[in-house]
C-alpha cells in the first residue's frame, strides 16, 4: 500500500479530467487502460489547490451534498417509503416468497386451458369407470349391506395403521365412534370392522355367516336405534352421522352409553361414522370415540390394481397354468408406469384416497391391456385433483340458502362463520401455501368472514373463538405440516408451514371457485385486497401470484376488480401485488400479448402510479416482446418529469441484470452515461451505483439451475462477477464512471465500501471474495485508481465504529493489485 503518512480522511488525489461530452469516456474499457487523461473527473479533483475563492468552493461542496443526496434519494429501495427511510425493506423476502408460490402452479397445467373434460361415469372395454365414487353413498339410508358388497370387501380392503386397535375397542365396548375426513376410507374400514366381528359372534353361536342382512346401515338416530335393535344375536350397524348443518348437534355421552348397553344385551355392534371437526370433538374425546387413520397409498393402489388386473384376465386364462405370473408381471408394469414422472405429475396428490386408487387403478390397467390410450390414461388422473376440490365446494351453504320453515326473516342465520371456515381454509391454503401456519390461519379467518357476510349480509356473523380445530383442518383439507423458517424483520426463525399434499391441489382450487362459483369473487376479490396490505412477504406476495392465476381464468375481471384499482394504490406494496399479479398472468402464452400491450400503454401515458407499477412488471422480465422492449419502457419512466421515477426505473433495470440477458443489459446502461441529455445520464449512473448495492435475493427470478441461486445474499455484481466472467469489464467501466462523475462519486464510493466489506463474514469465512477478485483488478487499471483504493481502505480501517482489520485491508489490497503490476515497493510494504 501507499506511504503510511497518508491519511483516511484525506482525498485520494486529483482524478483525470473528463471530457466534454458527457460523464464516460467513449471508448469504454480501453480508453481508460492509459495515463488517464481523458477521463471523467472526480470531485476531489475540481479544485486547483486554493485557487478558487472560498465562497465558490463552499458552493460547490453544496453543490456536491446536494447531488448527493438526490442520488441517495433514487438508490432507495421501491418499498422504502412505506417501510421506513433508513431500514432494510422486505424486497429479498418478497422474491423468496415469490419464487416458492410459483412452483405450486408450475405443475405443467395452463390454467387457461386447464383439463375440465374429466367423464363422471364411462366404459373403457369392460371396466366401469365411476369418478364420482367417493359420493356413491350419498343419500343411503336403513338397510341390509349386500352379500356381494362384503364379499369383494373382504378381498380388497386395507387396513390402515391401528386397525387392530380399532377392532379391539369395537369388541370391549360394543359401540365405536369413528372419526376420518370423507374420502378416506373410513366408511370401509367401518364396514369390514363389523363384518369380522359380527361374523366371529355368528360362528360361536352356530348361525348362518353368509348372509348380508347381520350388517346394516341405518339412518343416524342413536336413540331410536336403542328401542330398535333386531333380536338377532351378532348383528353390526353401521351410522354416518352429519353434524355439517347449522345447529347440528351430536348424540351426548348419556345416549352412546344407553345404545351401548342395548347393544351389550343382544350381542350386536355399532360403528358411527363422523366427519372431524370441532362439531365432532366431543364424540372423538369421549370413551367411544377414536380416529381412523388413512390406508398407505401404495399399498392401497397395489391391492386396487391386482384385483383389477384378476377380474380382466380371468376369463381369458381359465385354466391356463401362466395365469398368475401373467397377472403379476402385469401388476409389475403398472407399478413401474405409475411411478413414472407424467403420471405422478398428472395425478398431482401424494396421498391416494380409496375412490382415487380405484379410478388410477382402473386407467392403469385399461392402458396395459389396450383398452386406454396413454392421453386418456393422463387426462383421467388429472381430473382427481378437480374432483376432490368440486367435492369441496359443491353445496357447501345450501342449507343456508334454504332456512328451515318457521324462522324468523330477522333471525338471522346462525352457525354460517363455522359452515365457512372449512372452506375459507382451503382457498388460504391454495393462496399462500407454503407460508406459515399461523398465516394461513389467519388468513382463513378473514375470508371466512368475507363469506358469511357475503352470504348473510344483513347479520354480523358470530364466530366462537376456542372451537378451532388445527388438526381437522388439516385433514379436511388435505394439508400436512412441515418444520421450515420464515423471515421476520431480515432474521430467520423457526416456523411450521403447511402445504397441500399434493402439486395439483392449489391449481384445482382456484379454478374450482373462480370458473364454477361466481358469487364468490366478490368476498375472494376484497379478501385479496386484505392480503395486499399485509406487511408480510410471504402473504402478500403469495397472494399476488395466486391473484395472477385467478385473472388468467378470466382477465376482464381480474383487471377490472384487481389488477387496476392496485395498480393505481397510494401505498407501493398494492402497486408491487398488481405488477405481480400482471407478471404471473403474463407467464401464460395466452395472455402475454395482452399484459405487454397494457404494460407499454402504462409506461407511455399512464399516470404516476400507473408508470411505476409498469416499472415494476416490466422488472420480472415478463411484460415486454424482448429486453430491448423492456429497458425502452424503463428509460421513458425513468427520465420522465426530471426523474421522478428514477428509483423504480433503475431498480427494475438491475432485476433485468438477474436474467440470460445481462450484457444487453450492461451495454444499453453504457449507453445511457453516454447519451447528450443528463437525464438518461442519471439513469445509467443511477443504475449503476443500484447494481452496487443490490443483493442477489432481491432480483433473483424463478431461472431454473441459475448458478446465483446459491449466492442469495451476495452484492450482484460480485455474484455476476463470479458466475459470468463476460460481464466484468462492462460492469468496471460502469462502476469506474460512478466512482470518477463528480455527482455520483460520493454514493458510488459508498457503494464500493459495501463491496469490499463483503468479502470476508464476520466470523472469518469465505463470502464474496471470488467475486472481488474478478471485479477489482479490471476496476482499479492504473495509479490514481488505485491511490483511491488506498484511500478507502485506510478510511475503513480507521472507522470508529467498524474498523476493517489490517490484514484484511491488505487481502483486498492485493486482490485489487495482481502480481504483474505489483512494484517492489509494494510487495516490500506488503
Amino acid at each position: 500500500m501507499a506511504e503510511e503518512q497518508q491519511q483516511a480522511d484525506a482525498s485520494p488525489g486529483p482524478a483525470p479530467r473528463k471530457p466534454a461530452g458527457g460523464p464516460a469516456p467513449e471508448a469504454g474499457h480501453k480508453a481508460r487502460a492509459g495515463d488517464g487523461d481523458d477521463r471523467p473527473r472526480g470531485e476531489e479533483g475540481a479544485a486547483d489547490g486554493g485557487d478558487l475563492a472560498d465562497g465558490e468552493a463552499a458552493e460547490k461542496e453544496k453543490e456536491r451534498e446536494r447531488a448527493a443526496g438526490r442520488f441517495r434519494e433514487h438508490t432507495r429501495d421501491p418499498l422504502a417509503e412505506a417501510e421506513g427511510e433508513d431500514g432494510p425493506t422486505d424486497l429479498a423476502a418478497a422474491s423468496r416468497a415469490r419464487r416458492s408460490t410459483r412452483m405450486l402452479f408450475d405443475t405443467g397445467r395452463d390454467l387457461n386451458s386447464f383439463d375440465r373434460s374429466y367423464i363422471q361415469s364411462a366404459h373403457i372395454g369392460d371396466i366401469h369407470l365411476r369418478m364420482d365414487a367417493r359420493q356413491s353413498n350419498a343419500g343411503m339410508r336403513s338397510g341390509p349391506v349386500p352379500d356381494e358388497e362384503l364379499r369383494r370387501l373382504r378381498r380388497v380392503h386395507v387396513e390402515p395403521k391401528g386397525y387392530v386397535q380399532l377392532r379391539n375397542a369395537l369388541d370391549a365396548r360394543r359401540l365405536l365412534v369413528l372419526g376420518a375426513a370423507p374420502g378416506t376410507g373410513r366408511t370401509s374400514t367401518a364396514l369390514a370392522l363389523l363384518d369380522e366381528v359380527t361374523a366371529r359372534v355368528g360362528s360361536d353361536q352356530g348361525t348362518e355367516t353368509g348372509t348380508g342382512s347381520r350388517v346394516r346401515r341405518v339412518d343416524p338416530d342413536v336413540r331410536g336405534l336403542a328401542g330398535s335393535l333386531e333380536e338377532r344375536p351378532g348383528t353390526g350397524y353401521l351410522l354416518e352421522l352429519s353434524l355439517a348443518g347449522p345447529g347440528s348437534l351430536p348424540p351426548d355421552e348419556m345416549d352412546l352409553d344407553g345404545l351401548a348397553a342395548a347393544l351389550d344385551e343382544r350381542a350386536s355392534f355399532a360403528v358411527i361414522v363422523v366427519t372431524v371437526g370441532s362439531a365432532a370433538n366431543p364424540l372423538l374425546a369421549g370413551r367411544y370415540g377414536m380416529r381412523c387413520p388413512p390406508v398407505p397409498t401404495q399399498e392401497l393402489l397395489t391391492t386396487r390394481l391386482r384385483e383389477r388386473l384378476e377380474d380382466r384376465l380371468a376369463t381369458a386364462q381359465a385354466g391356463t397354468p401362466d395365469g398368475g405370473p401373467r397377472v403379476a408381471d402385469l401388476l409389475s408394469q403398472a407399478e413401474e408406469l405409475a411411478r413414472g414422472k407424467a403420471v405422478r405429475d398428472a395425478v398431482g396428490l401424494e396421498e391416494l384416497r380409496p375412490s382415487e386408487a380405484e379410478l388410477v387403478a382402473s386407467l392403469l390397467a385399461g392402458h396395459l391391456l389396450g383398452d386406454v390410450s396413454y392421453e386418456e390414461l393422463l387426462s383421467g388422473c388429472r381430473s382427481l385433483a378437480a374432483d376432490q376440490a368440486r367435492e369441496w365446494f359443491a353445496g357447501v351453504d345450501r342449507a343456508l340458502a334454504a332456512p328451515p320453515s318457521g324462522t324468523e326473516p330477522s333471525a338471522g342465520r346462525p352457525g354460517t362463520a363455522a359452515l365457512f371456515h372449512p372452506v375459507a381454509f382451503r382457498i388460504a391454503l391454495a393462496v399462500l401455501g407454503g407460508a406459515s401456519r399461523s398465516v394461513v390461519a389467519t388468513a382463513a379467518h378473514l375470508l371466512t368472514w368475507e363469506l358469511s357476510v357475503q352470504s348473510d349480509p344483513d347479520n354480523t356473523p358470530a364466530r366462537p373463538l376456542f372451537c378451532d380445530d388445527p388438526e381437522s383442518d388439516l385433514a379436511l383439507s388435505r394439508a400436512e405440516p412441515t418444520d421450515g423458517t420464515v423471515e421476520v424483520a431480515g432474521a430467520e426463525v423457526g416456523a411450521q408451514l403447511i402445504w397441500y399434499q399434493g402439486s395439483a391441489l392449489p391449481a384445482a382450487v382456484l379454478t374450482e371457485i373462480w370458473d364454477r362459483h361466481f358469487p364468490t369473487r366478490a368476498p375472494v376479490v376484497r379478501w385479496l385486497r386484505l392480503l395486499a396490505d399485509d406487511p408480510r412477504p410471504q402473504a402478500w406476495m403469495r397472494a399476488a401470484v395466486a391473484a395472477g392465476e385467478l385473472c388468467v381464468r378470466d382477465f376482464d375481471h381480474g383487471y377490472a376488480e384487481l389488477i387496476r384499482p392496485l395498480a393505481e394504490a397510494s401505498t407501493p406494496r398494492r402497486r408491487i401485488f398488481a405488477a405481480t399479479t400482471l407478471d404471473q398472468a403474463a407467464g401464460h402464452a395466452t395472455h402475454r400479448r395482452a399484459v405487454c400491450k397494457l404494460v407499454d400503454d402504462w409506461s407511455r401515458y399512464g399516470t404516476k402510479p400507473l408508470r411505476w407499477t409498469a416499472a415494476m412488471a416490466l422488472g420480472y422480465g415478463n411484460a415486454a416482446a424482448t429486453t430491448d422492449d423492456a429497458l425502452d419502457a424503463l428509460a421513458r419512466i425513468g427520465v420522465r418529469d426530471n426523474g421522478d421515477q428514477l428509483a423504480a426505473a433503475s431498480f427494475n433495470v438491475v432485476r433485468l441484470l438477474a436474467l440470460p440477458d445481462g450484457a444487453q443489459v450492461l451495454r444499453r446502461m453504457s449507453d445511457w452515461t453516454h447519451h447528450r441529455r443528463e437525464a438518461y445520464q442519471d439513469l445509467g449512473l443511477v443504475t449503476t451505483v443500484r447494481l452496487a448495492v443490490t443483493p442477489v435475493d432481491e432480483v433473483l427470478n424463478d431461472e431454473p439451475g441459475s448458478p446465483l441461486a446459491d449466492r442469495g445474499d451476495w452484492p450482484l455484481p460480485l455474484a455476476l462477477a463470479a458466475t459470468r466472467p463476460e460481464l466484468v469489464l462492462p460492469m468496471a467501466d460502469l462502476m469506474w464512471t460512478a466512482l470518477n462523475t463528480p455527482r455520483s462519486q460520493e454514493v458510488a464510493v459508498d457503494a464500493l465500501e459495501d463491496l469490499l466489506r463483503s468479502a470476508v463474514r464476520k466470523g472469518g469465512g469465505q463470502w464474496t471474495q471470488p467475486g472481488l477478485a474478478a471485479l477489482l483488478p479490471a476496476l482499479m487499471t492504473n495509479e490514481h485508481d488505485r491511490r483511491r483504493l488506498d484511500w478507502l481502505l485506510r478510511r475503513m480501517m480507521n472507522d470508529p465504529e467498524n474498523p476493517l482489520p489490517d490484514a484484511q485491508a491488505r487481502s483486498l489490497w492485493w486482490l485489487a493489485v495482481p502480481p504483474r503490476d505489483r512494484t517492489g515497493e509494494e510487495e516490500r510494504d506488503g
